[in-house]
Formats: C-alpha cells, sequence, structure tokens
C-alpha cells in the first residue's frame, strides 16, 4: 500500500494494492500489522456503512469528549470527502483537507481523533465505509456548518441534500470545540 501524507496533521490518504483481473478486483482494507506501521495503532471498536444518493452531504460532524478515529472508505460510487481540524492545540487547526474517494480507486483517508469530518456524494449513488476507534455517543456530537466561510471548504455541490442538523450546525469559530 501507499500512504501519502496530507497537509493535515496526523490525516493519511492510503492507497491500498488493488489486484485487477477479468473477473473484478481484490483489496486488502484492513491489516493491523500493516496499518500499525504507518502509524495508525489505535484499537478500531465500531464499522459503518451509510449508502447516500447524489448531493447528499453527510457532517462536518465529530464528538466532544468521545473523539473518533475513522478509516473511511467508498466501496462503490464518489465522493468528496473532508477531514478539518479542530484540535486547538495543533499547528494546523482550522485546516481542511480534501480528496476523492471512490470504488474504482479504494482509497482510504485515515481521519485522527480530533478532527471534524464530513462527505458530499458525487455519483448517482454511494456506499461509504467508516472503522472507528470509539464508539458513537449522540449526546456527545458536534457539526459545524458546511460551508462555513471561514473553512472555505470547495466543495463539489453548492446546494447539497443537508439533514436538519446539518443545517442548522453553529459556524467553525461557535462550535465550542
Amino acid at each position: 500500500m501507499e500512504v501519502e501524507i496530507t497537509p493535515i496533521t496526523g490525516v493519511m490518504l492510503i492507497k491500498p494494492k488493488v489486484w485487477r483481473d477479468s473477473r473484478g478486483y481484490f483489496v486488502e482494507t484492513w491489516h493491523q500489522t500493516r496499518y500499525i506501521d504507518v502509524g495508525i495503532a489505535l484499537p478500531f471498536v465500531q464499522d459503518n456503512r451509510s449508502r447516500s444518493m447524489r448531493g447528499t452531504l453527510r457532517g462536518l460532524h465529530f464528538q466532544r469528549t468521545y473523539p473518533q478515529g475513522k478509516l473511511v472508505s467508498v466501496s462503490s460510487g464518489s465522493v468528496f470527502d473532508v477531514a478539518v481540524d479542530i484540535r486547538k492545540d495543533s499547528p494546523t487547526f482550522g485546516q481542511w483537507f480534501g480528496t476523492e474517494l471512490t470504488g474504482e480507486n479504494q482509497h482510504q483517508l485515515w481521519i485522527p481523533p480530533g478532527l471534524a469530518h464530513g462527505f458530499c456524494v458525487c455519483s448517482d449513488v454511494a456506499d461509504f465505509s467508516y472503522k472507528c476507534t470509539d464508539f458513537y455517543h449522540p449526546e456527545d456530537e458536534g457539526s459545524i456548518l458546511w460551508n462555513d466561510p471561514d473553512l472555505a471548504i470547495t466543495w463539489p455541490n453548492d446546494n447539497p441534500t443537508l439533514a436538519a442538523k446539518d443545517l442548522a450546525a453553529p459556524l467553525f469559530k461557535n462550535a465550542y470545540l
């Protein structure tokens, strides 16, 4: 696998080896020893999957007391995936990184604990997977407005479909991180 270090401290774009032939493909999506070797040593305790339609934007979400590290990927379709550094003591606090994750490229994004995360679906349908280092605690969840002008994320869609909680999310400076 190839690992690309991103401009955000701790965030890595992982490009697993994909073996393709006339039958389709095979990809190893998790191998504990190999991932520990590149710095992903936290245990995963919960796996999630979502299916979303074109134009859906989920995020930007985080947990305050129980921050989750996430290893995310797309098994089918395409998304623009974003990590925002909300760690106040980080040299990249307030910065974001975005990349395209697709069923075709099989890339993964490692988002360490303490970052906000979101994605926007670029294909008709996308199946999205998350490996999480802590359990989901709905009472602990925070969010940041997806189109916060201070963050200036260049989303691929200016008019996404959003959940009510994401429409009502506070600005980054008011998110009570």
